[in-house]
């Protein structure tokens, strides 16, 4: 049994000094253990992005144009009504105290802003640059600010809801000027290495840059972790007058990691508790419990350790792999156990160092390879592009290789060390549960059959219908703080998600429209071909036919002020300033059509633009505007409410417009790929511009370019997958037959867990496209286990029956036990509060199930009907 060189080096290395070899792997978990206080999960936006796309080089580049800043979302529904004393002062103290915090810019409530028609102001009251009434007014009419409040396209729908019961309370955030450059730094560095363009020093520098980048990142997290407990704290006093729910991206980033981490730790703690109880009821001895066990935990802090140490960082996403090295130690620890039962049961007197060198040497080829194709199958993850996905591949490979070192240190050494016990009895062994699927694989073979041909009828329809898409809200459920007031969000403020638009003007801009027809824009007074806007302020006062393209007709107020306003701001003239295309009536016209368009969607909520400063400019002047009052909307208007109005929504350096979308996230039309390219195409036809000229960016852009990454990269690298284990099964079989046979059940067995999906409605996304790796991982390893049994025990009497009811009494059990094990386990996660989580223990669940039973049936089922290892003894 010892022929084998390697197998000798491990005999004399490990397996004849147990206790140095135990005492070494203690060592490891000391050191292991000291690391694990320097795990980090990490929940920013940056990682969830899928890296190369370049719809976030322009996310980040209109980020940056716009200056946005991340901010909390408070929702605040009084018991009295809105605009009372009794809301209103307790609102006011709960924001001066929200401003008192560190991290935050500032704080918008209805005391903060202008208010425009409480009662209605002139545009020159807008540009002398006094200040503009507010609710601090005294004397200020209440019950007409809340008028204009629910009804005002600015402030309606996004910082008071349309029944006047509800405000929004904004917590901005002040921007981490640091973590930017930083991050600009790294993408220059990444960008030059792959154009090969970095040297030895630059490479080191792009290592320096990413370290100090994810230094950065903890920081800002931990900071926001703490800022959010803060806010939710002063917000839980206040909760007498109002109820009061918290939103945001970075409160959903700590949400997330608080309900990761509660999952590692309490689930992770049930899971092994679980494992535990099934195992002492499996086994009936504390070794063949325990062993296991001390595995499967040392396993998992080593690797635990090692991310620690090499701050390797874990995700929502990546925090699986926890769960998935449980199973895959846990199930080559069984085997081991099992198949030392065996032969302890057939010679209960021999040499305990024997058997177990018999039991390694017997189990190691099979082992080896599951370990082998199991990570095939999980590096399939590497190319998703998506860094969590590609961090579980990783932490996946890396983890099973430690699983494997560990299993065959560990088992073997406790096995020899551990006291010699009670003598063994196999009370089982001529009853085990295997052997009742082994008896339906020999009598109900053709309903085997039959059943699998209508599995892949389920796998058809039911793949057909899988979506990649999902609602972020539906991760959460309906009882957490997260999902409460995303609906709120939804139903009274307008939306969630957001998508910005961006407009680039047409390539040759017509004369300023609105003067072309008078006799201003007469030939003698036509524009340079270059600027089609370069007009002296004389032209724009010098003709009373401007009343009629919009001008002010002379009783209007704002006559008084027409040229003040235009000396004053414009000064220099046509050398200072050039109206923009967008402030021109034909580019006013083009931004209301696609406002108005977007605005039509059954998808989307609140919807700002320049359109919504341009309605608000003709409410006031009670009539059309024209070219005159929309260059002095561009250039007059005071800082602070140019930038309430116009900064927002307007870009002079790349002269482009912003239409700033809240697409509703509990709605159930949303299909965001479609939704977007339907959008894209009628928008196009709105306006006439062309398609390059309209841009879409935001996180509803960026996740969804992720999820279509998904299909592509996943999807069908599955077949690729396939292929891959084809041919390792081909090298360890040596049969082309077999090959096959033992691919059906692991296709099988994918594809049922995705049609179920699809049946089920649960959507394909970055937290369930890790399953279809975790299913032929699993399904791989009992049918590599299975098959080398078989391969082993056919030639005793060439008799595939008989041999398949030894597989199932022997190797059999092990796949059964490890199977009914993970699923009581697994079947804890369904307790989270994390969906996803969920749907991570129900389809693992799932894919151990349908694994194992195509491993026992589908798969002893082919290999009598095709006997690939020819033919029986006569």
């Amino acid at each position: 049994m010892t022929s084998h060189p390697l197998l000798k080096v491990y005999d004399v290395l490990v397996l004849r000094r147990p206790f140095i070899s135990l005492a070494l792997v203690l060592l490891l978990l000391l050191a292991s253990a000291s690391q694990l206080g320097k795990i980090k999960l990490d929940a920013s936006a940056d990682s969830l992005m899928l890296q190369g796309d370049p719809a976030l080089d322009f996310f980040r580049e209109v980020s940056g144009t716009y200056g946005s800043e991340e901010f909390l979302l408070l929702t605040w529904q009084p018991r009295a009504p809105l605009l009372s004393d009794q809301s209103l002062q307790p609102l006011k103290r709960m924001a001066d105290e929200l401003r008192q915090l560190p991290g935050v810019s500032s704080v918008v409530t209805v005391w903060d802003v202008p208010l425009l028609e409480s009662p209605p102001v002139q545009l020159s009251e807008i540009t002398s640059g006094d200040p503009l009434p507010s609710l601090a007014t005294p004397g200020l009419d209440r019950e007409l600010a809340l008028e204009e409040f629910t009804s005002s396209p600015i402030y309606a729908d996004l910082l008071v809801s349309r029944d006047g019961d509800l405000t929004a309370v904004q917590v901005n955030l002040q921007r981490d000027d640091t973590y930017f450059e930083l991050l600009q730094q790294r993408e220059a560095l990444r960008a030059q290495a792959a154009e090969d363009e970095l040297g030895s020093a630059g490479q080191q520098q792009l290592e320096e840059v990413t370290a100090a980048f994810k230094a950065r990142t903890a920081q800002n997290l931990e900071e926001q972790r703490e800022l959010v407990a803060a806010v939710r704290g002063i917000a839980a006093s206040y909760r007498d007058h109002a109820d009061i729910f918290v939103g945001g991206v970075p409160m959903i980033a700590a949400d997330m990691v608080s309900f990761v981490r509660s999952d590692l730790m309490l689930f992770g703690s049930a899971i092994l508790g679980v494992m535990l109880v099934v195992l002492a009821l499996i086994f009936r001895r504390v070794r063949w419990t325990v062993i296991p066990l001390l595995t499967c935990s040392a396993t998992v802090t080593v690797m635990l350790g090692l991310l620690g140490f090499l701050d390797w960082r874990m995700t929502v996403i990546s925090s699986n792999f926890v769960a998935v090295l449980l199973i895959i130690t846990l199930a080559i620890a069984i085997h081991l156990v099992v198949r030392y039962r065996e032969l302890l049961a057939e010679d209960p007197d021999g040499d305990v160092h024997k058997r177990v060198l018999q039991s390694v040497a017997l189990m190691a080829v099979p082992c080896v390879y599951t370990g082998i194709t199991t990570i095939v199958a999980f590096m399939s993850l590497v190319v998703s592009g998506i860094q969590p996905v590609i961090d579980f591949g990783w932490m996946m490979t890396v983890g099973i290789l430690v699983a494997l070192l560990l299993c065959f240190v560990m088992v073997p050494c406790l096995i020899e060390v551990w006291p010699k016990g009670r003598p063994f009895r196999h009370k089982a062994e001529h009853q085990p549960m295997t052997l009742y699927f082994a008896r339906a694989t020999e009598h109900f073979g053709n309903g085997i059959l039959l059943l699998n041909l209508l599995a892949v009828v389920v796998i058809v329809v039911g793949v057909s219908r899988l979506q990649v898409e999902n609602r972020f809200i539906d991760y959460f459920k309906d009882t957490t703080e997260i999902y409460q007031g995303m609906e709120l969000l939804d139903s009274k403020l307008g939306g969630t998600i957001p998508l910005d638009i961006i407009l680039s003007p047409p390539d040759h801009k017509a004369p300023l429209p609105g003067l072309e027809n008078g006799s201003a824009a007469s030939s003698t007074d036509a524009p340079a071909a270059d600027d089609p806007f370069l007009q002296d302020s004389e032209d724009f006062a010098v003709d009373d036919d401007l009343a009629q393209d919009g001008g002010p007709p002379e009783d209007d107020d704002f006559a008084d002020d027409w040229e003040d306003g235009f000396d004053g701001d414009f000064g220099g003239g046509e050398q200072d300033f050039s109206p923009s295309y967008w402030f021109s009536l034909q580019g006013m016209r083009t931004i209301e059509a696609a406002h108005r368009h977007v605005n039509e969607q059954e998808e989307t909520g609140k919807v700002l633009s320049l359109a919504t400063t341009f309605s608000v400019i003709k409410d006031l002047l009670g009539d059309d505007i024209g070219s005159i009052e929309l260059a002095l909307v561009q250039k007059s208007l005071p800082e602070d409410i140019a930038s309430l109005m116009v900064s927002p929504y307007f870009d002079p350096d790349k002269e482009q417009a912003r239409i700033t979308v809240r697409v509703m996230e509990t709605s159930e039309s949303l299909r965001r790929n479609a939704f977007l390219q339907r959008l894209h195409g009628e928008l196009v036809e709105e306006t006439g511009l062309a398609p390059e000229q309209i841009r879409f960016t935001g996180m509803l852009v960026l996740y969804n370019n992720v999820l279509q990454s998904l299909f592509r990269s996943q999807i069908l690298t599955l077949g690729v997958v396939f292929v891959a284990i084809g041919i390792m099964f081909l090298l360890l079989f040596r049969s082309l037959s077999l090959s096959l046979i033992a691919l059906a059940p692991n296709m099988l067995a994918a594809g049922l867990v995705l049609g179920v999906m699809g049946l089920a409605g649960i959507p394909l996304d970055i937290m369930t496209i890790t399953i279809a790796a975790i299913v032929v991982g699993i399904g791989v390893d009992d049918c590599i286990h299975y098959v080398h049994r078989f391969m082993r025990e056919f030639p005793k009497d060439r008799n595939y029956l008989a041999t398949m009811y030894r597989c199932h009494r022997s190797i059999g059990r092990a796949m059964y036990y490890t199977t009914v094990t993970v699923v009581v386990g697994f079947s804890m996660l369904t307790v989270s509060n994390f969906t996803p989580s969920i749907y991570f223990g129900l389809l693992t669940v799932l894919a151990m199930t349908v694994a194992v039973l195509g491993a026992l049936l589908l798969l002893p089922r082919l290999i009598v009907l095709c006997k690939p290892l020819g033919p029986e003894r006569q």
